[in-house]
C-alpha cells in the first residue's frame, strides 16, 4: 500500500509470477529470433565467401590445354601471389572413396597422405582454381597452398602449374599439354626427377621440399 497526494491510501499495482514468466519467455523468444537471424546472415555470408582465393589480376576462360584455365588479366610481377586453394583436409582414403568419384579431380597435395579439397557439391566451384598442368609453367609452389608467378606473366597468358611440383602418387598418363618441351608422359614420381628439381627449385610444395632436401647427397 502507499500514501497518494491527498493522503488516501491506494494499492500498489502488481505483476503476477505468471506475467513476469510469459514476458520472460516473450523475451527469450525475441532473443531467438535476433539470433537465428544473425546465424542465418552469418552463414549465408560463410557460403558466399569462397574456399579458394583467386587474384583480382587472373579469371577463368577456356583453355587450350583442357577445358576452363586461370589467365592473367593483367600483367603479374614474378613472386606476386597469383592463387590460394582453399577447402577441408583429407587423407588419401577419403579423397579416393568418397570425393574424386562424386567431384572429380579437386585436390592438391599438401603432404605425404593429405590433401585440400571441397567434400561437396555446393564447394566445388569456389574451391577451384582452374590451373591445369603445363610442362612449361609459369607459376609455382610457396608452403603448401599458396600459387605464386615463377616469372613476370604478360596479360592473357594461361596460368599453369607442373603436377611435378605439387604430386607424389603412383599415376601415370599421358601428357597433351602442348608445351615445347612436353614430356609425354606424365607421373605421380616427376618430383624425383633432377632437371626438375633444378627447374623448379624454390618453387615445389613445402613438403616435396623436404623430401628432395632429404634425397640429396651429403657432403
Amino acid at each position: 500500500m502507499s500514501f497518494g497526494k491527498t493522503g488516501m491510501i491506494k494499492p500498489i499495482a502488481r505483476t503476477s509470477s505468471v506475467t513476469v514468466t510469459r514476458m520472460k519467455m516473450i523475451a527469450a523468444w525475441r532473443f531467438f529470433i535476433r539470433s537465428s537471424t544473425v546465424e542465418a546472415a552469418v552463414s549465408a555470408a560463410i557460403m558466399m565467401t569462397p574456399l579458394s582465393y583467386r587474384s583480382p589480376k587472373t579469371e577463368v576462360r577456356q583453355s587450350k590445354i583442357h577445358g576452363r584455365g586461370l589467365f592473367a588479366r593483367a600483367d603479374i610481377d614474378k613472386g606476386e601471389i597469383v592463387a590460394m586453394k582453399g577447402g577441408h583436409i583429407v587423407d588419401r582414403e577419403t579423397l579416393r572413396r568418397e570425393i574424386t568419384p562424386r567431384l572429380g579431380p579437386v585436390e592438391i597435395q599438401i603432404d605425404d597422405d593429405l590433401f585440400i579439397a571441397p567434400v561437396t557439391e555446393e564447394e566445388r566451384e569456389s574451391s577451384m582454381l582452374y590451373s591445369n598442368h603445363s610442362c612449361d609453367a609459369n607459376i609455382g609452389m610457396r608452403g603448401e597452398i599458396t600459387f605464386v608467378a615463377m616469372r613476370d606473366i604478360r596479360a592473357d597468358e594461361e596460368l599453369t602449374h607442373d603436377w611435378a611440383t605439387t604430386d607424389d602418387d603412383d599415376y601415370s598418363l599421358e601428357c597433351k599439354c602442348g608445351a615445347p618441351n612436353c614430356r609425354k608422359n606424365l607421373t605421380g614420381k616427376d618430383w624425383q626427377r633432377p632437371e626438375l628439381q633444378k627447374r623448379y627449385a624454390g618453387y615445389f610444395s613445402a613438403y616435396l621440399a623436404r623430401k628432395i632436401a632429404m634425397l640429396a647427397p651429403g657432403p
